[in-house]
């Protein structure tokens, strides 16, 4: 990790035992000292109170800043000439009760760690906004970076005088700074204990909105420039729904006065839990344009998922981050739970199995793969750890635990377990104990089994007819040969038969599966359904397949099912075959363009249509790949004519049409899209849109970088500049991409979302030949680009960098000769360009498979 001190978790454990703080005292200068926003550094003073069980002991506190103007220790100057950003401030002499006072100089952040500073292109405004997770405050004051060490806040900043500034807490007063004209100090009111990583500072000329909701009291920020697309009256629907719920169900009122949540430009992440002042990414979840109700939906869940931390993860912390899945995982689950039974998304648990569950499975077969619960020897090691196993996999545990248990003896133990650790820290073993005590049953195998261990197992029905009769029904169960585990899975069993062109359900039973084979002798005898779905309901984590006979009838009759989330599962079987090179890329591709358009869950229809995309880019035999874009072309062309002018679906057939239309009819009925001409009635093709189907045009050579700069003309806006920079990144000529490489590869200091954007159109699956040569480029570069990137950037480069689209031996023979030659290098990084290599891989044998060989 660039630029902060890499924590290990012997050392964060020693210093636990040493120290209690109660306090701190922070005091912000973000103005030049003339009533002027700050341009690189900020001052910050640190006052912290702290005891030590042993005086005269030595420790250390983080301070990640340019510089250290003064540092004293009840009262006596700190020797800071070994003070480094990465190595932290020792403390030697500690007493038994300490005052240490740090002022320093900091610097604003462009990567969305620590304090990020943006600036506005429509009115050149500064907005900014903090990000501590994992250890990051210290790039903003001096502390003690750990999420165990919990203790008081007081934040002061000093602002221009036209700016807000939102904290954890409610502001107790401002007031104007005495010779400066123009700025103010804002002082916010004590707050309760909480970790320094959630901790929080945003500030900026923010638009601000409020409403109290059951004594809560209720804000919504985002950028002035922003403020006509703030459709503030939906957040705070959810918002309120989510509070009702979490109330009723958790038994413990949410603690602080007030919930602000800050919709901020070039977040890294969706969101962030920070206590009381929720950090939202502007980009996801402000529309600026029609969106479909995939996108509303998503928005509910990301603000659901953080209202849940506000008691698991805020309220109840972790002790270190090898517990951070169990953070993230309650709150996957419970955002899924709440927006299933309180919002208007009752299909929400479809959502999760079609979104966020297949995240989870490609993550767990990766060469990568690790159980949910991981030892985590390092802040370093966690970087990577936000994965779809701590969230996805995770939840879908939790989902089972609430199974196994049954949900009100789980709600009682939750609420005993937040009696229990309010304002303090905890680790899984005390959630398992005030379960076990809720439940009465012994939950210490179903821990082992299903958190102790990796990968994912795959079921799969083996059956005999007799008669139109079940004469055997068993359940196969397997895994990797390498993670040999076989799981105890609590399933349903659905038969449904057709009725016409439905498929209901006439009989749905509950078996728990062990071991290898599990009969279902209760199904004998039993008439033999048209389809035989392992798994109904999604009670478990697991791959499925389905038997010839079921397989036959999904083919021909998906959109038949009386439920969203039967589609899904069968969806989802199908992806997991085209993947494992069971079912090729083609025949995928068939039956999506054959069984979509019929679809009715908005949330089945994108995340389709994605894995669509996918297996043309990714599986599809070069070969044939032409002819399947056309089909999905055609199929988007259809569907697009047959969906209700204005609606969700009209808009995601009219992106899907964008992505795949290739042909030269295609690439100009798109460019009259963009001139108004023949658009389909009710398609308003708007900011968004306009972007996605120019960079389309661009991507193939049919618009070029004098339309790219008309197009920002008319959106010369944070967004518009995002998307303009992934558009020139995609245009298709050789100069152009050795440009784009340069800049990446040589500026280390690029914002954020420029490199993104540049990463992200870098690699064109119609441009692979020109983009071969930076095969090796890469590997002769990011052992450098690592070293000189903060965290998020370095990460970033290393994932989209990486050739993922040369599907060929030559990418694996460099990857793994890159592996051998650098055993060196960071745990991380040699993760991330192993994970590209298993995605190279797999693509391989799909390819394989779709060209018979």
């Amino acid at each position: 990790m660039a630029g902060v001190r890499n924590l290990r978790q012997v050392e964060a454990a020693d210093r636990a035992r040493l120290l209690d703080v109660s306090h701190y005292d922070i005091n912000l200068d973000l103005t030049d000292g003339a009533g002027y926003p700050g341009d690189r550094v900020f001052r910050s003073t640190t006052e912290v109170r702290f005891t030590c069980t042993e005086p005269g002991a030595t420790t250390f506190i983080e301070v990640a800043a340019e510089s250290i103007r003064s540092a004293t220790l009840n009262g006596a100057p700190v020797d800071t000439s070994a003070w480094s950003a990465e190595g932290g401030l020792s403390l030697p002499g500690l007493a038994a009760d300490n005052v240490l006072v740090v002022d320093a100089d900091f610097l604003y952040s462009s990567t969305g760690q620590g304090l990020h500073r943006s600036v506005d292109p429509v009115d050149k405004e500064i907005y900014l906004y903090s990000q501590f997770e994992t250890a990051d405050a210290q790039r903003l004051y001096a502390c003690f970076d750990q999420p165990d060490l919990k203790a008081d806040f007081t934040w002061r900043a000093t602002v221009p005088a036209h700016w807000n500034v939102i904290s954890n807490m409610p502001r107790e007063s401002e007031g104007a700074v005495e010779g400066v004209e123009g700025a103010k100090t804002v002082v916010f009111a004590r707050s309760p204990r909480m970790s320094t990583y959630v901790t929080a500072l945003c500030a900026g000329p923010y638009h601000e909105v409020r409403e109290t909701h059951d004594g809560i009291d209720l804000g919504v920020f985002c950028r002035r420039s922003m403020a006509r697309y703030l459709d503030a009256d939906d957040i705070f629907l959810v918002t309120r729904q989510g509070f009702d719920f979490f109330h009723e169900q958790f038994g413990v009122r949410y603690p602080l006065p007030k919930y602000d949540q800050v919709y901020s430009p070039e977040f890294n992440a969706g969101a962030m839990e920070n206590f009381g002042c929720i950090v939202h990414a502007e980009q996801y979840y402000i529309f600026r344009s029609p969106v479909t109700d995939f996108e509303y939906e998503q928005r509910a869940n990301t603000i659901l998922h953080e209202m849940a931390h506000m008691w698991f993860g805020d309220l109840v912390t972790m002790r270190w981050w090898d517990d951070l899945w169990l953070n993230e995982s309650f709150a996957e689950w419970a955002s899924h739970w709440c927006n299933t039974h309180a919002t208007r998304f009752t299909d929400a648990w479809t959502t999760f199995l079609s979104v966020r569950k297949n995240w989870g499975y490609r993550q767990d077969q990766l060469s990568s793969t690790h159980p949910v619960y991981t030892e985590t020897p390092d802040v370093a090691a966690v970087e990577v750890n936000f994965d779809g196993i701590t969230y996805a996999k995770g939840a879908s545990v939790i989902k089972q635990l609430v199974a196994y248990v049954g949900l009100d003896p789980f709600l009682a133990g939750l609420r005993a377990y937040f009696g229990k650790h309010a304002w303090g820290n905890a680790t899984f073993d005390d959630l398992l104990s005030a379960l076990e005590a809720a439940s009465g049953r012994e939950l210490r195998k179903f821990s082992a089994q299903w958190l102790e261990t990796a990968q994912v197992n795959t079921l799969r029905p083996e059956l005999t007819i007799s008669d139109g009769k079940y004469a055997s029904v068993t359940v196969l169960q397997e895994a990797p040969a390498e993670y040999p585990t076989l799981r105890t899975h609590r399933i349903g069993v659905g038969l449904y038969d057709l009725d016409g062109d439905h498929l209901v359900r006439r009989e749905r039973i509950e078996v728990d599966v062990e071991g290898a084979r599990t009969d279902l002798t209760q199904l004998v005898g039993t008439r033999a359904a048209d389809v035989l779905l392992l798994n109904d309901e999604d009670l478990t984590y697991a791959k499925l397949r389905l038997d010839e006979r079921s397989m036959t009838t999904v083919v021909r009759h998906i959109g038949g099912f009386d439920n969203s989330l039967g589609r899904a599962l069968c969806w989802a079987a199908a992806w997991d075959m085209t993947r494992d090179a069971e079912l090729s890329a083609r025949d995928y591709v068939t039956l999506v363009c054959s069984g979509l358009p019929a679809e009715k869950d908005i949330n089945l229809v994108t995340a389709t249509l994605r894995q669509a995309q996918a297996a043309l880019v990714m599986y599809a035999d070069p070969e044939w790949a032409p002819t399947g874009w056309r089909q999905l072309a055609d199929a988007a062309v259809t569907a697009l004519a047959a969906a209700e002018p204005g609606s969700g679906f009209q808009l995601a057939w009219a992106r899907a049409f964008a992505v795949a239309g290739r042909g030269p009819t295609d690439l100009m009925t798109l460019q009259g899209w963009l001139d108004g001409v023949d658009v389909p009635d009710g398609l308003r093709v708007e900011a968004d849109l306009r972007w996605e189907i120019l960079q389309a045009l661009v991507a193939l050579g049919a618009a070029g970088p004098d339309q790219i700069d008309a197009e920002l003309d008319t959106d010369r806006t944070a967004t518009g500049e995002r998307e303009a920079a992934l558009a020139r990144a995609l245009v298709p000529t050789a100069a152009s991409k050795a440009e784009t490489w340069r800049r990446l590869v040589s500026d280390h200091a690029l914002p954020n979302w420029l490199q993104r954007s540049m990463l992200q159109g870098f690699q064109h699956s119609a441009q692979t030949e020109l983009t071969a040569p930076y095969a090796a480029e890469y590997f002769a570069v990011i052992s450098e680009v690592w070293a000189h990137r903060d965290g998020d950037p370095a990460q970033e480069f290393a994932l989209l960098g990486y050739p993922s689209q040369q599907v060929n031996e030559d990418t694996i023979r460099r990857t793994d000769a890159w592996l051998a030659d650098h055993p060196g290098e960071p745990a991380p990084l040699r993760r991330l360009i192993a994970e590209g290599r298993d995605g190279v891989q797999r693509a391989l044998k799909a390819r394989a498979k779709d060209g018979g060989s």
